[in-house]
């Protein structure tokens, strides 16, 4: 299988404010939000990243993306690493984030075209690009409206092509389907098997169990900033369902508070 991305022991820390240790009730300084974190990803395939929320896989895929740096360990993306060749990685991913905030006064074409400049697509290239993108995502006919004029789909939809736009090697979707009706979202998953089919490699971080079920050939599944599990859903979960086994491995290894299904 041809690896597109290797994480090598990823470790993130951040340090508790003085707020947040009596929330959490703890002394302790620091927090280990990714433990030593490995994980493959074979190219053309859809895989899972799960976790309750808290769990770390929002910073490990800011760190892959290149957003934030590890405190130690590497991952390269197609031949890049994220600590010595990062605008390399950035050419070759599309991060879209639920957190992904766009300025409001602008359109969504003048954004498109923006962030395509940006990453070096050529004229007639980005041309095709929105044409593709806008008509699949039905933003065409809002594409000269400010985003402070866009419902909150719409926005998630123009957030979606924008992070898109050069037409990367491997796609990361960070909880995709938040805050989305159920025909936009059914409109995203939808495109995420048809981004597969087209050899592209998506992440897909969730708390969704059917989410995964439904697109994922492999899953790791991530708790308090550890890995746990990493192989395909058949071999992790055998007779049993991703919930049930999800619930058993927390039990071994979570903490006592459990998190909300969605």
């Amino acid at each position: 299988m041809n690896e597109l991305l290797v994480v090598n022991n990823l470790t993130k820390t951040f340090k508790r404010s003085r707020k947040q240790k009596r929330i959490d009730k703890s002394d302790t300084r620091e927090i280990i939000a990714v433990n030593d974190l490995s994980f493959k990803t074979y190219r053309g395939e859809i895989y899972g990243l799960l976790g309750p929320n808290g769990a770390g896989k929002t910073t490990t895929l800011r760190m892959i993306s290149t957003l934030i740096k590890p405190d130690s360990g590497d991952a390269i993306v197609n031949g890049s690493s994220i600590i010595k060749n990062p605008n390399e990685v950035r050419s070759k991913i599309g991060f879209l984030t639920h957190e992904l905030k766009l300025e409001d006064f602008f359109t969504p074409n003048y954004l498109f075209d923006y962030f395509g400049n940006l990453q070096g697509v050529p004229k007639e290239k980005l041309k095709d690009r929105k044409d593709f993108l806008f008509k699949k995502f039905g933003v065409e006919e809002f594409k000269e409206v400010k985003v402070a004029d866009l419902s909150t789909g719409m926005k998630q939809k123009v957030s979606l092509v924008i992070s898109i736009v050069h037409d990367p090697e491997i796609i990361i979707f960070d909880e995709p389907t938040n805050g989305l009706d159920v025909i936009t979202a059914k409109t995203v998953t939808d495109f995420l098997i048809e981004l597969k089919d087209l050899g592209k490699t998506i992440i897909l971080s969730t708390h969704i169990f059917s989410l995964v079920e439904k697109l994922c050939d492999r899953v790791g599944i991530i708790i308090d900033g550890k890995m746990i599990a990493d192989d395909t859903l058949e071999n992790l979960t055998k007779d049993m369902s991703l919930e049930d086994y999800f619930f058993e491995l927390y039990e071994e290894y979570g903490e006592e508070e459990l998190w909300e299904i969605s």
